[in-house]
C-alpha cells in the first residue's frame, strides 16, 4: 500500500540516481497516520536519533503518538545546530552520490531515556540505499558514553529500503535493520 504513495524521480540529483520522494506522505492525513503508527511498531528505543531534513518529518511526530518513543536526537548538516564547546560530534559519511558531514549534540544525548546503565537507540531515517550514511551515524553515536552511560543504537529503522543497494548487509553488522517499504530493483 505505501509503495504507491512514493514518487521517484530519475537522475536527480545527478545521473544515475533515482530520487525516492516521500512527501507525497503529507498529502493525505490517513496514509501518513497509518506510517507513523507502522513507524511506532518498527522502532522500539525509546530515543529516536533521525536525520534531516525528512527523517524529521516522519520521526518527530512519534513524540505524540508513541507509548514508547521519549526523545528525539537531530542530526543535522554544518552549521544547522548550535552548539557549546565540546558539544558538538562530526560525523563524516558516504552517501550514495557523494562525501558528506552531519552533526549530532552529546548534550541532546545527554537528555535521552537511559534503559539501565545504556542508552538505547533508534536510528531513523527516511531511505536505506548503499547505507553509508546510517553506517556513519550508528558507529559514531556506538563510540559515545555519556554520564557513565554507553550509547547504544538498539536498531536501525528506515521508511524506504532500496535492496537492489546492498545497505542492509552493510548495517546489520552493527544492528538489526527494518523497514516500511522495500522497492526490488530500484537503484
Amino acid at each position: 500500500m505505501f509503495e504507491q504513495v512514493i514518487k521517484h524521480y530519475p537522475d536527480f540529483p545527478k545521473p544515475g540516481i533515482d530520487f525516492i520522494d516521500v512527501i507525497p506522505f503529507l498529502h493525505d492525513k490517513k496514509v501518513f497516520a497509518e506510517a507513523i503508527a507502522e513507524l511506532d511498531r518498527l522502532c522500539t528505543a525509546p530515543n529516536l536519533a533521525t536525520v534531516e531534513a525528512r527523517g524529521f518529518l516522519f520521526a518527530s511526530p512519534l513524540l505524540s503518538v508513541s507509548q514508547h518513543v521519549q526523545t528525539l536526537i537531530p542530526i543535522r548538516k554544518q552549521g544547522k545546530l548550535p552548539f557549546a564547546e565540546g558539544d558538538l560530534v562530526c560525523v563524516e559519511i558516504e552517501k550514495e552520490y557523494g562525501h558528506d558531514e552531519v552533526y549530532f549534540r552529546r548534550s541532546d544525548l545527554a537528555a535521552c531515556q537511559p534503559t539501565g546503565d545504556v542508552i538505547e537507540l533508534t536510528l531513523f531515517d527516511d531511505l536505506l540505499a548503499t547505507g553509508g550514511t546510517a553506517l556513519g551515524i550508528a558507529q559514531a553515536l556506538n563510540r559515545e558514553v555519556i554520564n557513565g552511560r554507553r550509547v547504544v543504537v538498539k536498531e536501525m529503522v528506515f521508511l524506504v529500503e532500496l535492496p537492489a543497494l546492498k545497505g542492509r548487509g552493510l548495517l546489520e553488522a552493527v544492528a538489526p535493520v527494518r523497514s516500511l517499504m522495500s522497492l526490488e530493483g530500484v537503484e
